[in-house]
């Protein structure tokens, strides 16, 4: 008798279809929003998605635009933003490798409330919104992955309005190095992912106000020259944005 066909696509034919890397697989599964799902629930989850290599600058979507697709970073950084009617842009959040963005939209309004634009050279996993929202509609288990998924991304926000209140500039800063340095031993040096403008408001302080941050990290062996970042003490470092001290 010939052999049946597999119930769902195996992990290799759904990284061709995709274009995406067993690592990328492995950030994709662990999105709360597709976290402890079955293979053949993700494989039809993401049945029509693609990797998307794109370049700094790269807009993604404009404000108004239909809501009609999501993105996971599988590498490099993504800026939201919004225009002010003076034409200024104003950064309301940056998303980088193994975070997804944009699916609220497909569930509010159906039109994109902010604008997306590329930061650093990213590779992003595009999922349309129509497959996707079939899928929502058909598993229970997969509403509540998407409820448990935006009250995440509230609780995120809520974290950082904590740490922009209580939390000193230098720690912040700290903070953002340590993680930037995750894995590697001291001395190390660092190339920062964003200009530093684009730090700063991932930090939430004025450019200027990072320059002081960097200049008071001096006394822990912090020297910086253009995008690079030398440091001298991790630990050190840790143990500042660990730190109860504001």
């Amino acid at each position: 008798m010939p052999r049946p066909a597999p119930a769902y696509d195996e992990p290799d034919g759904l990284l061709r279809r995709t274009g995406m890397t067993p690592v990328e697989l492995g950030l994709v599964r662990r999105l709360p929003l597709l976290a402890n799902l079955e293979p053949a629930r993700l494989a039809d989850l993401l049945a029509d998605a693609q990797v998307r290599e794109a370049g700094r600058g790269t807009v993604l979507f404009l404000q108004g635009d239909p809501a009609d697709r999501f993105y996971v970073v599988l590498d490099g950084w993504v800026r939201l933003y919004r225009e002010t009617p003076d034409g200024a842009e104003i950064t309301i959040a940056l998303f980088t490798r193994g975070e997804s963005f944009a699916e609220a939209a497909m569930l509010a309004s159906g039109r994109f409330p902010v604008c997306a634009q590329v930061a650093e050279p990213a590779r992003l996993l595009t999922v349309p919104a129509s497959s996707f929202l079939g899928a929502l509609a058909a598993d229970k288990r997969l509403c509540l992955n998407m409820m448990a998924s935006m009250a995440r991304r509230l609780q995120g926000f809520v974290r950082q309005i904590e740490a922009l209140s209580h939390r000193s500039t230098v720690q912040r800063l700290a903070t953002f190095l340590v993680k930037l340095g995750e894995g590697k031993s001291s001395p190390v040096t660092l190339a920062l992912p964003l200009d530093k403008t684009l730090v700063a408001a991932r930090l939430g302080m004025q450019p200027e106000t990072l320059s002081r941050a960097f200049a008071k990290l001096r006394r822990l062996g912090v020297e910086t020259a253009g995008s690079e970042v030398r440091i001298a003490d991790l630990e050190a470092l840790r143990s500042l944005a660990e730190s109860e001290d504001s």
